[in-house]
């Protein structure tokens, strides 16, 4: 039987590492529309580091604990700088050659205008090949894949709930929820502009529904409100969220208070889109003895600890649990995916080992 999430067992992860200004978002009091309107006022003056300065953050906001870059498309072992991987303007002819800049949220919806064509926020790196074959097509649920990336990231026929019938970029489970606050950043720090982005792009229009408050179609919002919850808050995207604001000087407010989604969207959501994969808690996270519990009150078929190069450390078939708990232990240091199957449906949990 599906469960309903609670928000403090999904999203504790975020508020435990977050590096908040004092007093950062005190005129954040109000809830709905008015509560995004308000944190539009904090976070919609900011500084344009430009384009090439992209080049300049990534090693700061997109390294993995290896050095190499963190791709959210592929697997690839990317190296920083022009001696390493970065793009030069050729190639990228298959996977692994080249890393760009990634417009998650993509430009020709908002016509390649400034300041949204230089915000770091939605800007990420991604390989060369995969960003170029994503387009401009609006992120869904896959039915069947016509392509596949090194990390499961999959392009296809979109199958979400009442979505729109155009071919979708599905990205890997582990990132869904990245994406999805920073589409929900997007609607509130261009609160000003982004009602009228919905025609420029046949994508777009489908994805947006042509407002400033509500902003995504039904479909879209349950789908990324899906996504938030089944993948919280990582310690990559405070990390992330920190060196932007060092140079942008302005913050993702749903990475800092995973919260606000609700507090904004929640009278706009379906009901059946509250429900996601049954109850579960990952604890301690993070872990300081080398082991992580799992609470589930579904049975789980499966459980696969993913490192961040993709290697499989763990896969237990059929675990045993201890009343509703299942414990892994003798897990090195790092940071790590925690992929949970049960009943043909599964969720990715981000994981730190001290």
């Amino acid at each position: 039987m599906k469960k309903l999430y609670t928000l403090s067992l999904v999203l504790f992860v975020g508020t435990m590492f977050a590096q908040i200004p004092a007093g950062y978002y005190n005129t954040a009091t109000g809830t709905g529309y008015t509560l995004k309107t308000q944190l539009f006022k904090i976070i919609g003056t900011h500084t344009d580091i430009t384009y090439a300065g992209l080049w300049d953050l990534y090693p700061t906001s997109d390294k993995k604990a290896d050095g190499t870059v963190w791709d959210i498309y592929s697997n690839c072992p990317f190296t920083f700088g022009k001696s390493g991987n970065q793009d030069q303007g050729t190639g990228g002819t298959s996977e692994c050659q080249f890393y760009n800049r990634e417009h998650t949220f993509p430009k020709n919806w908002f016509s390649s205008a400034t300041p949204m064509y230089t915000d770091a926020f939605h800007i990420m790196p991604t390989d060369k090949k995969d960003n170029g074959l994503r387009g401009n097509y609006s992120y869904g649920i896959v039915g069947t894949a016509t392509y596949t990336t090194s990390n499961g990231s999959k392009i296809g026929n979109n199958v979400a709930p009442n979505g729109s019938k155009l071919t979708v970029f599905e990205p890997a489970d582990e990132y869904k929820g990245d994406i999805a606050r920073n589409y929900f950043y997007m609607a509130t720090c261009y609160e000003d502009k982004i009602a009228g982005w919905e025609k420029n792009d046949a994508n777009g229009d489908a994805f947006l529904d042509g407002t400033n408050t509500k902003v995504f179609e039904q479909w879209s919002l349950d789908m990324l409100y899906s996504w938030h919850i089944a993948d919280p808050v990582s310690q990559k995207e405070i990390d992330r969220n920190n060196a932007i604001y060092a140079v942008q000087k302005n913050r993702n407010p749903y990475i800092d208070h995973p919260e606000y989604v609700q507090a904004v969207w929640g009278t706009s959501l379906s009901a059946p889109q509250f429900e996601v994969f049954s109850q579960v808690a990952v604890f301690p996270n993070p872990s300081n003895d080398h082991r992580i519990n799992i609470q589930s009150e579904q049975v789980l078929d499966e459980i696969v600890l993913i490192n961040i190069n993709g290697q499989i450390i763990q896969q237990i078939k059929k675990p045993a649990a201890n009343g509703s708990t299942y414990t892994l232990s003798n897990i090195p240091q790092g940071f790590y995916l925690l992929k949970l199957n049960a009943n043909n449906q599964s969720t990715t949990k981000k994981i730190i080992v001290n």
